[in-house]
């Protein structure tokens, strides 16, 4: 027999479930929305786990521009100031 037939059987025998019997449809929900928050939950640890190298650097990267900025922030504040006080003596 063909695979193609056998899966056609399952998917015929389950919708005609589905369709006679409210419990079985509910159950089958049930089912497909456990298996959603399963596939969320395992996508959200690859991507946020810091014992992941790929993230580990993603957040080291995140970091360094964060300091990055951060310093450059600063030096313009130290400048702003420095040119403020220099104005105010020469006058």
């Amino acid at each position: 027999m063909n695979p193609f037939y056998i899966w056609f059987v399952i998917f015929s025998l389950v919708g005609y479930l589905i369709v006679s019997d409210a419990s079985v449809a509910r159950f089958f929900l049930l089912i497909l929305s456990l298996a959603k928050v399963e596939y969320e939950k395992i996508k959200w640890w690859i991507v946020y786990n810091p014992q992941n190298p790929v993230v580990k650097y993603l957040m080291w990267r995140r970091a360094w521009k964060l300091a990055k900025e951060l310093q450059n922030e600063i030096e313009m504040e130290r400048q702003s100031r420095i040119s403020n006080d220099n104005s105010k003596t020469s006058e």
